[in-house]
């Protein structure tokens, strides 16, 4: 078991729900269109955000972001002391900061003090696009162990300097590497880990490798914060890590939705009325599952099962609750039926 830290008023590591996190992909700078960001990240659950601070223009605004966020709120410094001094000044709840990049030791202290008093957790973020130089003369190219030993230099940085609010991630873009690194970071140390396939894509292939990597730490009991990292909008990170923790049983949160696939037996048109639905619950909080079926042969029973559900057959279809048959519904207000049973549902529940 992991040691907990405390980013914002989220609880990581120990015995706390692996929590969600994305990153703003807008210009900090802008404070007006990266707080509307965060704000549509909270919507769909975001636990954590990280802001990039490439320079001094950038603390200032992220301390202004901060401060009308809904959700913590991580700065992501690179290089210059300065910056992370700045950011802590304006109260930011986390540090993405590798000490060894930070350069004389002096420095590193001087922020590792306002951390300290602050209380501010550091997270060191290994990605193996840019291993230090000597790490890949020793190893030849970025391998897991060559990950390991670095996040482990940047570690003995800040244990050195007494400071052990620490978070841990090892990214890379090939997804064994990852899983390997994670698991052999695990056996070293006990601070919180941060989870993720850096790089990992776009939104199909992205969530494709996301899903197999992290489903394979999360199986095996590592990753206390996760990061879906998809090119696309930041939402889509967050739905997606939602739909793999729920798909282990670690977290529910909203619509858990059971579809088929389509066969020869199918008589409507379910991909239709199965992305309406989905679309339509998408801002659905409740933990509820909803399965839209299209035949006989196996929609009577996934949709007797689910919470809510709708079994199709020719032109027409059943619509269930909570395993009970609720009436006979036309193909054309299927959709519209199964969503309003839901929202009723959720509503009432709230």
């Amino acid at each position: 078991m992991t040691k907990q830290i405390t980013v914002g008023n989220v609880k990581i590591g120990r015995d706390a729900p692996c929590s969600v996190q994305s990153m703003c992909s807008t210009d900090t700078r802008d404070v007006a269109a990266t707080l509307d960001q965060i704000r549509r990240l909270n919507d769909v659950g975001c636990e954590l955000v990280r802001c990039a601070v490439p320079d001094m223009d950038a603390a200032v605004a992220l301390g202004r972001i901060k401060a009308d966020s809904p959700i913590p709120v991580i700065a992501d410094i690179h290089f210059d002391y300065k910056l992370a001094l700045k950011v802590l000044e304006n109260g930011i709840d986390g540090l993405r900061l590798n000490p060894g990049n930070i350069g004389d030791q002096w420095k590193v202290a001087e922020v590792v003090k306002v951390a300290a008093e602050r209380q501010v957790p550091i997270r060191i973020g290994v990605n193996a696009g840019s291993l230090e130089k000597e790490l890949l003369q020793k190893y030849g190219h970025p391998t897991a162990e060559a990950m390991v030993e670095s996040a482990l230099g940047h570690v003995r940085i800040l244990e050195d300097l007494g400071y052990d609010q620490i978070k841990i991630s090892l990214k890379a873009s090939d997804v064994m590497k990852t899983v390997s690194a994670y698991r052999l970071l695990s056996q070293a140390v006990d601070y919180p880990l941060h989870i993720g396939i850096t790089e990992a894509g776009t939104i199909f292939s992205g969530t494709i490798k996301s899903s197999v990597g992290l489903g394979i730490l999360l199986a095996d009991g590592i990753g206390d914060t996760m990061r879906v990292s998809l090119t696309g909008d930041p939402v889509d990170e967050v739905r997606v890590g939602y739909e793999i923790l729920k798909s282990l049983g670690i977290r529910q949160r909203g619509i858990n939705f059971v579809s088929c696939p389509t066969c020869g037996r199918c008589q409507i048109n379910l991909i239709k009325v199965a992305e309406e639905v989905e679309k339509r619950l998408g801002a659905v909080e409740k933990s509820l599952t909803v399965a839209v079926m299209g035949c006989v042969v196996n929609g009577p029973g996934e949709a007797r099962e689910a919470d809510f559900g709708v079994a199709g057959g020719r032109g027409e279809g059943l619509l269930f609750r909570h395993g009970e048959i609720v009436r006979k519904v036309p193909e054309g207000e299927l959709a519209d039926a199964l969503v309003e049973e839901v929202l009723k549902a959720a509503k009432s529940e709230e």
